[in-house]
């Protein structure tokens, strides 16, 4: 069998979707040079980092963290872009595991029973055939043991594009699109709401009170990104 796979990479090779070059046998989505070279904020201990600081007088938190800086033109924003826009799927993957181990290893996040994604609109979906967010989820989810549940928040209504809106208009654009089908379903758990960028933090705090209907629930939010 691993006869056959060797072959197949000597003609198919595996390439760094950051430097384009030819992946070794152990190395999966991006080179180790490159993931080197990827700005971690290092969120995760840091009481009152900056992703917390969005949500200070706004929405109730426990804890909140994002893996990497994103900047334009730079290597985070190619990676991401590769998995949201070119549906290399193997980058939520990379993601998922590289920060589910951070988080598995966290003195904050231990208590986290279930991963929430911000949701697609069906129609969007449908175009793009995929989440963006479910690979990503789904590897964090089986290395700190958490449900990942994506079919209680749910989006009702397709928004504009928020990357050029500035935070007033965002905020604007967001409410009330978000739904959650079953307010008991989150009940005295602990949930950790995910996105791939967070920039003013609009479409995640649109989520997050709805996901706070439900009684007694706490809220911890993670993402792939962070601008600054």
């Amino acid at each position: 069998m691993q006869f056959f796979k060797d072959i197949y990479h000597l003609f198919f090779p595996k390439i760094c979707l950051c430097c384009k070059e030819q992946l070794l046998k152990n190395e999966d989505a991006v080179c180790l040079k490159c993931r080197f070279e990827l700005p971690t904020t290092n969120f995760t201990e840091l009481v009152n980092n900056k992703v917390e600081q969005t949500f200070f007088g706004r929405i109730p938190i426990e804890f909140a963290t994002a893996l990497l800086f994103y900047k334009t033109k730079g290597i985070s924003q190619q990676l991401i872009y590769q998995l949201k826009y070119y549906g290399h799927q193997e980058v939520g993957v990379f993601l998922g595991e590289w920060l589910g181990h951070e988080l598995k290893t966290s003195k904050r996040f231990i208590s986290v029973d279930c991963i929430v994604p911000v949701p697609l609109h069906a129609k969007r979906l449908k175009e793009r055939g995929y989440n963006q967010l479910t690979t990503f989820g789904l590897s964090l989810s089986k290395i700190i043991d958490a449900l990942y549940i994506d079919d209680v928040l749910i989006r009702k209504s397709v928004t504009e594009t928020q990357t050029l809106k500035q935070r007033f208009e965002r905020w604007k654009n967001v409410q009330e699109i978000f739904h959650l089908t079953d307010v008991k379903r989150f009940e005295n758990k602990h949930i950790l709401l995910i996105d791939d960028v967070i920039t003013t933090g609009a479409t995640l705090e649109a989520c997050a009170l709805q996901l706070l209907k439900s009684n007694n629930v706490k809220l911890s939010i993670a993402t792939m990104a962070y601008t600054e």
